[in-house]
């Protein structure tokens, strides 16, 4: 996956997986904030329809927990 540039956002950079990926779960295990607030950055404005994206601090988070995911899924995948 390619790094998150200025101009392109979180969503387009997770576009292959959006489908495959509980999101609510990633918004309440490892932000401890609602769905609402996730879909909200992922889609560009917060709660006020303004502008509003991930910042740099949340993207690492969701950096962490794609990694984490990733791992667990591999793990499983390992025991098949």
């Amino acid at each position: 996956m390619a790094a998150v540039k200025e101009n392109q956002s979180v969503k387009n950079v997770l576009s292959d997986i959006l489908l495959s990926v509980k999101w609510a779960h990633i918004s309440t295990h490892y932000f401890g904030k609602s769905r609402s607030w996730f879909s909200q950055r992922l889609n560009g404005y917060d709660g006020n329809n303004t502008e509003s994206g991930f910042s740099d601090n949340d993207r690492a988070t969701l950096k962490k927990a794609l990694y984490d995911l990733s791992e667990r899924i591999r793990f499983c995948a390992d025991k098949i």
